[in-house]
Protein backbone atom coordinates (compact mmCIF):
# COMPACT_ATOMS: atom_id res chain seq x y z
CA UNK A 1 0.00 0.00 0.00
CA UNK A 2 1.23 3.41 -1.04
CA UNK A 3 1.96 5.96 1.43
CA UNK A 4 -0.26 9.49 0.74
CA UNK A 5 3.02 11.16 1.75
CA UNK A 6 4.68 9.35 -0.73
CA UNK A 7 2.36 10.13 -3.92
CA UNK A 8 2.25 13.77 -2.29
CA UNK A 9 5.96 14.25 -2.36
CA UNK A 10 5.98 12.27 -5.72
CA UNK A 11 4.04 14.78 -7.60
CA UNK A 12 5.78 17.98 -6.00
CA UNK A 13 8.68 16.00 -7.37
CA UNK A 14 7.34 15.93 -10.70
CA UNK A 15 6.23 19.45 -10.87
CA UNK A 16 9.49 20.32 -9.94
CA UNK A 17 11.70 18.35 -12.03
CA UNK A 18 9.50 19.22 -14.80
CA UNK A 19 10.60 23.19 -13.67
CA UNK A 20 14.44 22.39 -13.85
CA UNK A 21 14.87 20.21 -16.90
CA UNK A 22 12.56 23.03 -18.97
CA UNK A 23 13.81 26.34 -17.44
CA UNK A 24 17.54 25.71 -15.67
CA UNK A 25 19.15 22.62 -16.95
CA UNK A 26 21.58 24.16 -20.23
CA UNK A 27 23.01 20.64 -21.79
CA UNK A 28 22.57 20.90 -25.81
CA UNK A 29 21.72 16.93 -25.61
CA UNK A 30 18.13 17.82 -24.07
CA UNK A 31 15.25 17.42 -26.51
CA UNK A 32 11.47 17.74 -26.10
CA UNK A 33 11.17 15.45 -22.67
CA UNK A 34 8.03 15.20 -20.54
CA UNK A 35 8.14 13.91 -16.87
CA UNK A 36 5.30 11.22 -17.32
CA UNK A 37 5.35 10.00 -13.33
CA UNK A 38 7.58 10.06 -10.19
CA UNK A 39 7.09 6.52 -8.21
CA UNK A 40 8.75 6.90 -4.59
CA UNK A 41 9.91 4.15 -2.11
CA UNK A 42 7.42 4.51 1.13
CA UNK A 43 10.78 5.95 2.98
CA UNK A 44 10.98 8.57 0.34
CA UNK A 45 14.29 7.62 -0.02
CA UNK A 46 14.62 6.18 -3.62
CA UNK A 47 12.81 6.99 -6.66
CA UNK A 48 11.76 6.68 -10.57
CA UNK A 49 11.43 8.86 -12.91
CA UNK A 50 10.00 8.37 -15.72
CA UNK A 51 10.40 10.68 -18.88
CA UNK A 52 9.21 10.82 -22.41
CA UNK A 53 10.94 11.93 -25.33
CA UNK A 54 9.86 12.65 -28.40
CA UNK A 55 12.72 12.01 -30.57
CA UNK A 56 14.39 8.71 -32.20
CA UNK A 57 16.23 5.55 -30.68
CA UNK A 58 19.60 7.73 -30.80
CA UNK A 59 18.73 10.58 -29.75
CA UNK A 60 16.77 9.02 -26.54
CA UNK A 61 19.75 7.96 -25.94
CA UNK A 62 21.56 11.03 -26.01
CA UNK A 63 18.66 12.63 -23.86
CA UNK A 64 19.19 10.10 -21.36
CA UNK A 65 23.02 10.58 -21.20
CA UNK A 66 22.31 14.32 -20.69
CA UNK A 67 20.29 13.69 -17.74
CA UNK A 68 21.85 11.33 -16.26
CA UNK A 69 24.93 13.89 -16.54
CA UNK A 70 22.58 16.77 -14.48
CA UNK A 71 21.45 14.46 -12.18
CA UNK A 72 23.09 15.79 -9.19
CA UNK A 73 22.51 19.41 -10.38
CA UNK A 74 18.71 18.17 -10.83
CA UNK A 75 18.71 16.62 -6.66
CA UNK A 76 20.82 19.67 -5.59
CA UNK A 77 17.42 21.94 -6.82
CA UNK A 78 14.82 19.51 -6.00
CA UNK A 79 16.08 19.50 -1.99
CA UNK A 80 16.35 22.84 -2.44
CA UNK A 81 12.89 23.81 -3.32
CA UNK A 82 11.03 20.70 -2.05
CA UNK A 83 12.88 21.47 1.78
CA UNK A 84 12.39 17.64 2.44
CA UNK A 85 15.46 16.16 5.34
CA UNK A 86 16.66 13.22 2.72
CA UNK A 87 16.33 14.52 -0.78
CA UNK A 88 15.88 11.09 -2.87
CA UNK A 89 17.85 9.67 -4.81
CA UNK A 90 16.69 8.85 -8.28
CA UNK A 91 17.17 7.01 -11.54
CA UNK A 92 14.98 7.95 -15.15
CA UNK A 93 13.57 5.77 -17.23
CA UNK A 94 11.89 5.91 -20.11
CA UNK A 95 8.14 5.68 -20.72
CA UNK A 96 7.06 3.87 -23.41
CA UNK A 97 3.25 3.78 -23.10
CA UNK A 98 2.44 6.89 -25.08
CA UNK A 99 4.59 5.42 -27.82
CA UNK A 100 2.68 1.90 -27.66
CA UNK A 101 -0.51 4.11 -27.09
CA UNK A 102 -0.16 5.87 -30.05
CA UNK A 103 1.19 2.21 -32.23
CA UNK A 104 -2.20 1.18 -30.53
CA UNK A 105 -4.82 4.06 -32.05
CA UNK A 106 -2.89 3.91 -35.56
CA UNK A 107 -3.73 0.31 -35.77
CA UNK A 108 -7.16 0.54 -34.71
CA UNK A 109 -7.64 3.44 -37.01
CA UNK A 110 -5.95 1.29 -39.84
CA UNK A 111 -8.65 -1.57 -39.00
CA UNK A 112 -11.61 0.17 -38.59
CA UNK A 113 -10.73 2.38 -42.19
CA UNK A 114 -10.35 -1.07 -44.05
CA UNK A 115 -6.70 -0.70 -44.64
CA UNK A 116 -4.19 -4.13 -43.82
CA UNK A 117 -2.52 -3.30 -40.51
CA UNK A 118 0.52 -4.80 -41.49
CA UNK A 119 1.00 -2.13 -44.12
CA UNK A 120 2.82 0.69 -43.86
CA UNK A 121 0.81 3.73 -43.44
Amino acid sequence: MKFKRATQVAEEMKRAITDIIANEVRDPRMGFITVTGVELADDLRYGKVFISIFEDEARQQQCLDGLNSAKGFIRRELGRRLGLRFTPEFDFRIDKSIAEGDKIDRLLHQIETGKDPHEPA
